[in-house]
């Protein structure tokens, strides 16, 4: 196996726990791979505050994707920020109440802003959107950066909501499956897996030397900038495909001991 320098792994499903939460041995992995000069980044379609918060004392000192590859900080240092057009915001808005069921979310940069009154939902998402806000209407302007909008749907996000917006592909925009519930709507090539570059070529780090780790479609891309590419077991059969080896499931924190294996912590 050759060495290490970055390891990225998405959140939900797989570095977290079905619960949400984050290994108790993190923090002890984590000053290994500190001592060995290994970046950990983590990689979600989440906002950057739903997962900073994660990190409470490493945060200047690890980088982060945020935003399904929209928002890139390393070190407390933006090195991509990416920006949704207005008219684009309008129509996918538009077509998103024409689907029963659905919800939409317009995340930016300063909060993530949602116009439901459904409380329960609101209560639901603002755990990966934790800086969030109402406004009574979506397809109103912003003073604020979108990067993306996130739709749920409650009955599955392949099923029920990408057969009817995957027409804003026509667009030049990149409509993605993003969890069992969540589809993402953002600009073209904007993915974890251009992120990831971003990160490798600012850092000068190769594939080569990089792991990573996911669980759904949305880390399709991410995966392939990664010789080292694992499909938690409990990933969606189309990332166990590309990827090229398999971690335990999330719930085992699968991860923690793919990376435990690496440093022989085991």
């Amino acid at each position: 196996m050759e060495e290490i320098k970055l390891i990225v792994t998405d959140m939900d499903g797989t570095f977290l726990n079905s619960s949400h939460e984050m290994s108790p041995e993190f923090a002890e992995v984590y000053k290994e791979l500190k001592k060995r000069n290994i970046l950990f980044v983590p990689a979600s379609g989440r906002q950057m505050p739903g997962i900073t918060h994660y990190f409470g004392e490493i945060e200047s000192e690890i980088g982060f994707i945020a935003e399904n590859g929209g928002y890139v900080i390393y070190k407390d240092q933006e090195l991509f920020a990416d920006i949704l057009e207005y008219k684009y915001i309008v129509e996918i808005i538009k077509a998103v109440r024409e689907i029963p069921g659905a919800k939409a979310v317009l995340s930016a940069k300063k909060m993530a802003y949602y116009e439901t009154e459904d409380q329960q939902f609101v209560d639901f998402f603002s755990k990966y959107y934790t800086e969030n806000m109402k406004t009574d209407d979506l397809t109103e302007k912003i003073d604020d950066t979108a990067f993306k909008i996130a739709v749920y749907h409650p009955d599955g996000s392949e099923k029920h909501l990408y057969p009817a917006l995957k027409k804003f592909e026509e667009f030049g925009l990149e409509v993605v499956v993003s969890g069992a519930h969540w589809l993402d709507v953002m600009n073209k090539d904007i993915n974890k897996g251009n992120a990831l570059k971003i990160l490798q070529k600012s850092l000068d780090i190769s594939p080569e030397n990089t792991m990573a780790f996911g669980d759904y479609m949305n880390d399709i891309e991410m995966l392939k900038n990664a010789k080292y590419s694992y499909a938690m077991k409990n990933a969606h059969p189309n990332v166990k495909q590309i990827a090229n080896f398999e971690a335990c499931t999330n719930d085992s924190f699968g991860v923690l001991k793919t990376i435990k294996d690496y440093l022989h912590l085991n």
